[in-house]
C-alpha cells in the first residue's frame, strides 16, 4: 500500500475533532526510537515543547506487542542499550528486562508526562504557509478524534505493522483440527502441555521460541523451507565478569563492553562482504560441536545465501541446539504441501503430526505507520521519493525519521540520528529558518533510483515483500542509506548541513 492522503471524508465531522494544541516537536512512537529521541531532544533543547504519541496501550513498541514465550533481544544489550544509560545485566536480555530498562529511562527523564498512549496517528498534513504539520489522531480507547499541530515531526514508530503480522495461507488450513497461532498474537492461555507443536520458520523468532517451549510441549518440530545462519555466544560475557570483579566503575564497564561488541559486529559486517566464505565456514563450524551426533548440517543448517544477507539469529549458550540434543525438538527442511486434519504434509510425502502450529513466518513492514501524508494539499507517494541519509525524505519538509541497523544493534543508530536531528534543529534556529526540505540538486535530478534495499546487500523475506511500498534511494550520498555503523559513526557527525541538499526557508 502506498501511503497517501485519504480520498474519503472522515467518519467524524470537523466539528467533532478536538484541538489538542501545539508542540514544537511531535514524536510518533514510544518504543526504543521514540524514547531515545525524546531523551536527546530534552538534553539539547530543554525549553522546547514536545509530545510522544503511541497507538499501543503501553510503552516499548516491539517489546510490548511481542509477548511470546522466551522473547528476547538478538543483539547484545551493551549496544542495544542507549549510550547515555549503562546496561547492567547480561549481554542478552528477555523482553521484560528491556521494558524495565526503558521504564528506568522514562522515569529518570520524566518522560511519562509527555507520552500519550492509545493515540493512533491517521494523517499528517504540512502547510508551507503556516509552517506547521497538522496531525490527526484517533484514540483507540475512546474513539475520540484529536488534532495536534507541530513545527517538526519526528517519526519513530519503527517498521513493524503491529496490527497485521505476515500470515501465509496454505491449502487445507481450514480442515486442520488443531490451533494455529502467530507469535505476534500469542494467546495468554495457550496450553502446551503434552502437545505436539510445529513451528514454521527458522529465523530469530523460531530460534527464540523453540527452546522456551520445548520443555513444556511433548515435542517441537521446526519446519523450515530453508536454513538460517545461527551464532551461539555465551549469555555471560567473561570480560564483563572480570571488569565487575575488579569493581570497575559501571560507566567504564559499559563503555568498554560497548566498544568490544561494536568491534565484534564491525568484523562480522566487513567479513560478510569481504570474505563471505570465511564467515560462512566460521559460523557453520562453530555450530558443529553443539549439535547432536550425526546431525545433517548440510541439509538443515547450511543457508543458500551469503552471511548477513539476512539476519544472523543469536542463540545464547546454544539453547536451540541443546533441545535438539535432548530430543525435545527436531528440524524438518522441506516445503509445505498442505495442512491435514492432524498435522502438515510436506513435499516429501511425510506428514508431521501437530496439535499446535506456530507460524513464525515474519512480519509485514509499514511505511511511517501507514499514515496518510500530504504536503500543501498534495498526497505524498513515498514510492516516488528518495531518502536523505536514511533520516529525511525528499520534498517532505520538517520531518525526520529514525530507522536502525540490520547488522548492528538498532539503538546505535537511534543515538546517531538523534544527534544529527538535534544539530539540524539548532542549525535552523541559528539561520532563522522555519522550514527545511531535502531537495535533489540539479546534478542529482537524473540519478538512478534504487530499491529501498539492494537484494545483494540485504534480502530478508519481509524486506523483499515490501519493496513496492517503500521509498527509494539513490546511487550517491546523501541519497543512499543502509550504511554500516562503522561508516556512519564517522560520516553522520560530520554531515555538512549547508551542502545544497537541504533547502531552508
Amino acid at each position: 500500500m502506498t501511503t497517501t492522503a485519504p480520498t474519503t471524508v472522515p467518519a467524524y465531522g470537523a466539528e467533532e475533532i478536538r484541538d489538542a494544541g501545539y508542540v514544537d516537536v511531535l514524536i510518533v512512537g514510544a518504543g526504543v526510537s521514540g524514547i531515545g529521541a525524546a531523551h536527546h531532544l530534552r538534553e539539547v533543547f530543554p525549553d522546547r515543547t514536545f509530545v510522544i504519541l503511541d497507538a499501543q496501550d503501553n510503552r516499548g513498541g516491539t517489546w510490548w506487542t511481542h509477548r511470546y514465550p522466551g522473547v528476547r533481544s538478538d543483539s547484545d544489550l551493551f549496544t542495544y542499550g542507549y549510550r547515555f544509560k549503562p546496561w547492567r545485566g547480561a549481554s542478552i536480555a528477555a523482553g521484560e528486562e528491556i521494558l524495565g530498562y526503558l521504564d528506568e529511562v522514562i522515569d529518570e527523564d520524566g518522560l511519562g508526562q509527555y507520552i500519550r498512549y492509545h493515540h493512533r496517528v491517521t494523517a499528517a498534513s504540512w502547510s508551507t504557509e503556516d509552517r506547521r504539520w497538522t496531525v490527526e489522531v484517533t484514540r483507540g480507547d475512546t474513539g475520540q478524534q484529536l488534532r495536534f499541530s507541530t513545527r517538526f515531526l519526528w517519526m519513530c514508530q519503527g517498521y513493524y505493522n503491529h496490527a497485521k503480522p505476515y500470515r501465509p495461507q496454505w491449502e487445507g488450513m481450514d480442515r486442520f483440527q488443531g490451533v494455529v497461532v502467530h507469535p505476534q498474537r500469542w494467546p495468554e492461555d495457550l496450553d502446551l502441555a503434552g502437545k505436539r507443536v510445529v513451528v514454521i520458520g527458522s529465523g530469530a523468532t523460531a530460534a527464540t521460541l523453540i527452546p522456551a517451549i520445548a520443555g513444556k510441549a511433548d515435542h517441537v518440530t521446526m519446519l523450515q523451507r530453508s536454513p538460517s545462519y545461527y551464532f551461539a555466544p555465551p549469555t555471560t560475557n567473561e570480560l564483563a565478569v572480570t571488569l565487575r570483579g575488579l569493581d570497575t566503575p559501571e560507566e567504564w564497564t559499559h563503555e568498554i563492553l560497548r566498544r568490544h561488541y561494536i568491534a565484534q559486529y564491525d568484523w562480522l559486517a566487513r567479513t560478510s562482504l569481504d570474505a563471505p566464505d570465511e564467515l560462512h565456514a566460521f559460523l557453520i563450524e562453530s555450530m558443529r560441536p553443539l549439535l547432536p551426533e550425526g546431525f545433517d548440517v548440510d541439509r538443515h543448517l547450511t543457508p543458500r545465501y551469503r552471511p548477513w544477507q539476512q539476519r544472523i539469529a543469536i542463540i545464547p549458550d546454544g539453547d536451540l541446539f541443546a533441545v535438539l540434543r535432548d530430543g525435545k525438538a527436531s528440524i524438518v527442511t522441506d516445503t509445505i504441501e498442505a495442512f491435514t486434519e492432524h498435522g502438515i504434509k510436506v513435499s516429501s510425502g511425510e506428514e508431521i503430526p501437530a496439535d499446535i502450529v506456530v507460524t513464525a513466518t515474519g512480519f509485514n513492514l509499514s511505511v511511517f505507520g501507514d499514515i496518510a501524508f500530504t504536503v500543501d494539499g498534495e498526497p505524498v507517494d513515498f514510492t516516488r521519493r528518495v531518502t536523505w541519509r536514511g533520516i529525511m525524505i525528499s520534498g517532505v519538509p520538517n520531518m525526520a525519521y529514525t530507522f536502525g541497523y540490520f547488522r548492528h544493534s538498532w539503538t546505535l543508530r537511534v543515538d546517531l540520528v538523534s544527534d544529527l536531528v538535534d544539530r539540524l534543529l539548532a542549525h535552523m534556529r541559528d539561520k532563522g529558518a522555519t522550514m527545511v526540505v531535502p531537495t535533489l540538486r540539479p546534478a542529482d535530478a537524473d540519478m538512478p533510483l534504487r530499491p529501498w534495499s539492494d537484494p545483494e546487500n540485504f534480502n530478508a523475506g519481509y524486506v523483499m515483500r515490501s519493496q513496492h511500498i517503500l521509498y527509494k534511494q539513490g546511487d550517491r550520498e546523501p541519497w543512499a542509506h543502509m550504511l554500516e555503523h562503522e561508516q556512519e559513526r564517522e560520516i553522520l557527525p560530520k554531515v555538512d548541513l549547508d551542502d545544497g541538499t537541504l533547502v531552508y526557508r
